[in-house]
């Protein structure tokens, strides 16, 4: 079953990614705060944050998710899609989740991109972590499966399904599925 406008606009989401027609500014001003949360498994940092408010990204909390999210192999930083962000917000609620998404893979620099495609199966050359608009992910108290079917019914960007690594891929690119 696929997620209608009214159930993403109950979940407060109001991307134009997500939605057919964008909102409008007072339509903005009564939607409801988005939180993220995020552990990063590879350098234990912790973040729970509050990113969208009064109808505006919050430009020090998409910094923060920027820094998060960065290739923690180099250190190097992309800003990341805001869109990616709402998605998993929705996704977090539609789950209803209580736990942070846990960070496998955010941005990723050519670099970590190429020396990945060498040692690993599955990573693409053209790879939507290079440019902010990818990211693996597991939920603590959410099985795999049931993460990955909520992702599906989203029918928004790519979703990849990696049991045996436990984790899926989310992206904001053309809706498709696949499983490695």
């Amino acid at each position: 079953m696929q997620t209608s406008r009214r159930q993403f606009l109950q979940w407060g989401l109001t991307s134009t990614l997500l939605l057919q027609a964008p909102l409008s500014l007072a339509e903005k001003l009564k939607q409801p705060p988005r939180h993220i949360a995020f552990d990063n498994l590879h350098t234990g940092e912790k973040l729970e944050l509050t990113y969208w408010e009064n109808g505006f990204y919050q430009t020090d909390a998409l910094k923060q998710l920027n820094y998060i999210l960065r290739d923690h192999r180099t250190g190097e930083q992309m800003p990341i899609d805001r869109h990616l962000i709402d998605l998993l917000n929705v996704l977090h609620k539609k789950v209803e989740s209580k736990k942070p998404f846990q960070i496998i893979s955010g941005y990723r620099s050519s670099q970590t991109n190429s020396m990945l495609r060498k040692t690993s199966d599955g990573v693409a050359k053209k790879s939507l972590h290079m440019v902010g608009k990818a990211i693996d992910v597991r939920l603590a108290d959410v099985e795999l499966t049931q993460l990955r079917q909520a992702a599906l019914e989203l029918n928004v960007g790519g979703v990849g399904y990696y049991p045996k690594s436990n984790f899926i891929h989310l992206d904001t690119g053309r809706p498709r599925h696949w499983q490695g």
